[in-house]
């Protein structure tokens, strides 16, 4: 039985993904990946960086079980098995490795609860080295505004699917990785009306 999900999404953001990626990782990066989900990113960013280490990781057993499908069907040798982090606990099981170059989040902050996003910014601090760069890609409100129809009516179909899921404020999301000594580096305008988004260590933090 083939074990692989497909997820329509990735097939359509994963170009302009990775020309953002192959922008701010170094080229012999050691990344870890939140919420891998299908898996279909981590194998296609891995196939187009070569030099880059990449460690999947989703709480979902099902999903685990898809990266390593895609993981074996690709053959890539620099995606690594997948990991079980759950953003919210006080450890993901990664502490007494180096620091990860980059931890990178896809579609993860808007279908998450918050709790995981203030998670991801306190794993981002933990785990990072000091030039170390946390990526964040989806959808956003701009002080508390829709950037778009299609986006709000994202967030209503968000909340009937999950109360505590919702596109989130970025001014919020910012403030949240200032409290864990990340500043906002760049902001970046995706397709769809989504938004790449790149932390960085604020210095002496």
């Amino acid at each position: 039985m083939d074990a692989r999900q497909y997820a329509p999404s990735a097939a359509r953001n994963r170009d302009a993904i990775l020309e953002q990626l192959a922008r701010v990782l170094p080229a012999r990066a050691r990344v870890l990946e939140i919420a891998s989900g299908s898996g279909e990113h981590a194998v296609f960013f891995a196939a187009a960086l070569p030099g880059v280490d990449w460690r999947p990781s989703d709480p979902d057993p099902a999903a685990r079980e898809s990266i390593k499908a895609w993981s074996e069907a690709s053959r890539a040798p620099n995606v690594r098995a997948p990991l079980a982090i759950d953003t919210r606990e006080a450890e993901w099981g990664v502490e007494s490795e180096p620091g990860f170059d980059a931890i990178v989040a896809i579609n993860v902050i808007h279908i998450s609860p918050w709790a995981a996003t203030l998670g991801l910014m306190a794993g981002a601090a933990r785990l990072l080295r000091d030039d170390g760069v946390l990526f964040t890609y989806g959808a956003y409100k701009r002080g508390g505004v829709h950037t778009a129809p299609s986006n709000e009516a994202f967030d209503e179909w968000l909340k009937q699917r999950d109360p505590s899921y919702g596109v989130r404020d970025l001014e919020e999301v910012e403030a949240a990785a200032r409290a864990q000594g990340l500043a906002l580096r760049d902001i970046t305008a995706m397709p769809a009306n989504n938004f790449a988004l790149t932390f960085a260590r604020i210095a002496g933090a």
